[in-house]
Parts: C-alpha cells; sequence; structure tokens
C-alpha cells in the first residue's frame, strides 16, 4: 500500500485485541508513543498478571520522504518478553497484521481504514453487550468493575454494586407468553439505563437478572438511587405482545440488593457476591423492596439525603 492510497483511504494504525477482555477492541495508535502494561497510568492497559507494568512501547517513526509513519514495538525489559508472530523482540518495526504477544494477551497490529474501525467496534459491541437490553455482557461488566475496583482503590473513591431481580418473573411467562417475557426483560433494561449517571455500569447477567455499579457512590446514595429504580419499575406498565391485546399492559416488581467499596470489600467478585446476599434478603422479606449487605443507621442515611423543602 504506497502512501497515497493510505491518505486517500485515511488508514489508520490500531491494535486490535484477539484475545483477554478487550477482545475485538480497535485501539487507534494516536500519538508518538504509546506504553503498553498493567499499569493505570499505560496507555494500552493489560490486565494481565504475565503483563509487566510498563511492558512495551510502540513509537510512530517518521518514514523518510513520506508523509506517514512506521511504527516501532520495543521491549521495555518486561518480566516475560515481548513477542511478534512467535518470536522474542527487543525492538522491531510493525508490518500490517503482525501479531503482538505480551503475557497471555494477544493484539494485531492493523492499518484499518473508516470501514474498519466500524466493523471492530460492531464484533466489539456484539460480543460485550447483551443483544436484547443493550446493556453490558455479564463478561464485560467484569471487566468494567475490575477497572473501576483498581481506579477506586488508587484514587481513594467509594462505589456501590447493585444486583437486580423481578419478582416473580415466571408468571409473566406463563400468562402472557415468552415473547412479552423478552418484551419485559428489555423494558427492565431500559428502566434501569434510565436511572444511570454518565459513568455508571448496567449489565444483563441472564434472565431477568440484572447488575450495576455506581460510581463515586456511598451507601445512602446507593440506596436512594436504587430505590428510584425500584420505583421507575413499580410504575412502569410493561407492554403485552398477544394477539388482539395490543392496548393492554401488565406490572412487574423488582428487587435489588446493594454492596459497597470499600466497606463491604474491597474485591469486585466478592461485592457481586454481596450483593446478591442482599437481593436473596430483599426477596426473603416480602419483594419489591431494596436491601443493603450492611446495616445503615437513619442517622447516616439522613446525612446523605437532600434537604427535605416545605
Amino acid at each position: 500500500m504506497n502512501d497515497a492510497e493510505i491518505i486517500r483511504r485515511d488508514i489508520r494504525p490500531a491494535l486490535v485485541f484477539l484475545s483477554g477482555e478487550l477482545i475485538a477492541v480497535p485501539i487507534p495508535l494516536e500519538r508518538e508513543e504509546v506504553i503498553l502494561g498493567r499499569a493505570l497510568e499505560a496507555d494500552v492497559r493489560v490486565n494481565d498478571t504475565q503483563v509487566s507494568r510498563q511492558h512495551a512501547r510502540i513509537n510512530a517513526v517518521k518514514r523518510e520522504g513520506s508523509f506517514v509513519n512506521d511504527y516501532v514495538l520495543t521491549d521495555l525489559m518486561s518480566r516475560n518478553g515481548t513477542f511478534i508472530n512467535g518470536r522474542r523482540i527487543s525492538s522491531e518495526k510493525l508490518t500490517n497484521g503482525d501479531k503482538i504477544a505480551i503475557g497471555e494477551t494477544i493484539l494485531r497490529f492493523d492499518l484499518l481504514d473508516e470501514i474498519d474501525r466500524e466493523y471492530q467496534r460492531q464484533i466489539h459491541r456484539l460480543i460485550s453487550h447483551d443483544d436484547l437490553t443493550g446493556l453490558l455482557s455479564s463478561r464485560s461488566f467484569f471487566s468494567e468493575l475490575r477497572r473501576e475496583a483498581g481506579r477506586a482503590a488508587t484514587e481513594g473513591r467509594p462505589f456501590c454494586v447493585l444486583m437486580m431481580d423481578g419478582d416473580n418473573f415466571k408468571a409473566v411467562n406463563d400468562s402472557f407468553g415468552h415473547l412479552t417475557g423478552s418484551k419485559t426483560i428489555e423494558e427492565i433494561g431500559m428502566s434501569i439505563m434510565a436511572n444511570l449517571r454518565s459513568g455508571d455500569a448496567a449489565a444483563r447477567f441472564g434472565g431477568d437478572e440484572f447488575a450495576a455499579f455506581l460510581l463515586d457512590a456511598e451507601l445512602p446514595q446507593a440506596l436512594v438511587a436504587a430505590e428510584r429504580m425500584r420505583k421507575t419499575v413499580e410504575s412502569r406498565e410493561f407492554s403485552v405482545l398477544q394477539p388482539g391485546r395490543t392496548d393492554h399492559t401488565h406490572r412487574i416488581t423488582m428487587s435489588i440488593g446493594i454492596a459497597s467499596f470499600p466497606e463491604d470489600s474491597s474485591d469486585p467478585i466478592e461485592l457481586v457476591e454481596m450483593a446478591d446476599s442482599a437481593l436473596y434478603r430483599a426477596k426473603r422479606e416480602g419483594r419489591n423492596r431494596v436491601a443493603a449487605y450492611r446495616d445503615i443507621s437513619q442517622e447516616e442515611l439522613n446525612r446523605h439525603l437532600p434537604a427535605r423543602r416545605d
């Protein structure tokens, strides 16, 4: 591919993950220097214990007599080495399609045009999102949650995990059929998303079970947000998809469990388990309610509630 064709087709270099949590994600190489590693401050962060904090570097080097760049991969004295197409390297120029292995993670160096870039984005979306609700898949949720837990620990910020489940959902399928059941799951997902802020994340775990994490939220704030979600679902008229019943709706409620970082745990997997335990407590106590893993006093709750206006 000559320089004129690269410019005409708007060809841009990128790293595409072929394995790991970010599979199919294209990472554009827009800077003159890009650091790959496990550290939070790395330009391309790889959540892999076999990867060094600063594992390798990619430099853009102006090609002599050209308007485009060559790209050189250099190992930064990593513990487990950097490999191109199975060969361990210290420093080497990258060519289109080269496979880079660092730790257990494999990336491909690609020269992508706009069609290629959009294709990679769509592939990643199909892999990382639930096709019914558009929410994250459980795998992507845990990836984001681990990333947030690392960031929160470094910056000393709180966050909360929510586990959510429809109450008596089987009755929806039994009464109205599976088409209505699927539509109900989709609309519950919409109700959850409507109550999230920018930066928060939600996922469908399967069936009518959902999860979310709320950034920069302590337990009292999460209780308020969860109660708002619960009320949104409780008050919503859900669609019924049955012949001759286009104007009919039905109702369903939702129970929610909450665990907080770092008070309950600093381990993201344990936080999900704690929130799930709180969810089942809400179920046992009568459903259509919010429960926290740990008890909170009314005084602590009031400190975080907005002042009441008479």
